[in-house]
């Protein structure tokens, strides 16, 4: 999508949202919901998320239509949490770390190291932590977090250098999300963090822009970077939740079932979602070994000592003090 299509996307959204909010009795029409993604058709959350407007198009008679627009069509993760934010756009998924940009505190929910399982991350969505954080981003960014959802353990691959510890990533050029945790942890390993829009990814490695990234298999097997990536390195460095996120003001402006039904139809998505996440990940490592790539088994505690030593220390004034400490106790 272009800049200026963008540009008059996010115009008329913003009309569009405008009128979403009003009372019931004005709106005769369809309610139109647009979701935007920056992931592939292929990855299981787009297919999540067209599996929710599905439900929620058929329980509400076609009253409810959701419109999922994947592959970065409406623009990065980035801009599309700013349109949510700013109701010209009513719905994204994103990860902590990239809505960190928007309320600093909630970064700490995509920490390296932090969580044991999807089960431990799962139990954030209940706690006082979480509530005040939505509380604060509804209050100051017009936007909140719905459920938390399972993006999969972060992994290393390598182009053409075999990694095997930290000290083999000293000058190593590693792509991360444009996300200040996720430099600190690449530095904290010697690596030289590199940010790049997950949209130009795959062309930043084909070209040696960067000698390799990191990612849950699912994704790198959906954005098909085992074609410019021979080495896979087990490193499960960060659990990754995903959040869905939607415009405060729009949500508030639903009749109470309306809510009830779209929370029922997230409810659904996201267990399907993370039970289809956690499959794909039980098999993913043989099938990129048969595709071609050398996996990697590294020792976890040489790349979780530097990280922890270095990153919830740096991070201590942002996510508050004992924040890191007691998330990892629940």
């Amino acid at each position: 999508m272009s800049t200026t299509t963008k540009r008059r996307f996010l115009a008329g959204s913003a009309a569009l949202s405008a009128g979403l909010v009003a009372p019931t009795v004005l709106r005769a029409q369809a309610t139109a919901v647009r979701w935007g993604e920056s992931l592939a058709t292929s990855h299981p959350q787009v297919q999540m998320a067209e599996r929710i407007a599905k439900e929620v198009r058929e329980k509400s008679g076609g009253r409810i239509d959701i419109q999922v627009f994947p592959n970065s069509q409406l623009g990065t993760g980035k801009d599309m949490i700013e349109a949510v934010s700013a109701g010209a756009l009513q719905m994204t998924t994103d990860g902590a770390g990239q809505l960190g940009a928007f309320l600093p505190q909630v970064s700490v929910i995509e920490a390296p190291y932090l969580w044991r399982d999807a089960a431990h991350m799962a139990k954030a969505a209940s706690t006082p932590l979480f509530a005040k954080m939505n509380g604060d981003l509804a209050a100051k960014r017009g936007m909140r977090m719905l459920n938390i959802t399972y993006y999969g353990k972060r992994h290393l691959t390598s182009g053409s250098k075999a990694i095997k510890s930290p000290a083999d990533m000293v000058g190593f050029k590693l792509r991360v999300p444009p996300v200040d945790v996720f430099r600190a942890m690449a530095e904290a390993w010697g690596a030289r963090a590199t940010p790049i829009a997950f949209a130009e990814l795959y062309l930043a490695l084909s070209q040696g822009a960067v000698d390799g990234q990191e990612n849950p298999l699912p994704t790198i097997q959906s954005g098909k970077f085992f074609e410019v990536q021979k080495f896979l390195v087990l490193t499960e460095h960060i659990i990754t939740p995903r959040m869905i996120i939607v415009n405060d003001a729009f949500w508030k402006g639903l009749p109470e079932a309306d809510r009830t039904l779209l929370e029922a139809a997230f409810a659904a998505g996201t267990k399907w979602q993370d039970a289809e996440l956690l499959s794909q990940e039980a098999s993913l490592v043989e099938t990129l070994k048969k595709g071609g790539m050398t996996v990697v088994q590294p020792d976890l505690a040489e790349w979780r000592k530097p990280v922890l030593e270095q990153v919830p220390k740096k991070f201590e004034d942002k996510w508050g003090a004992g924040t890191f400490d007691s998330l990892l106790a629940i």
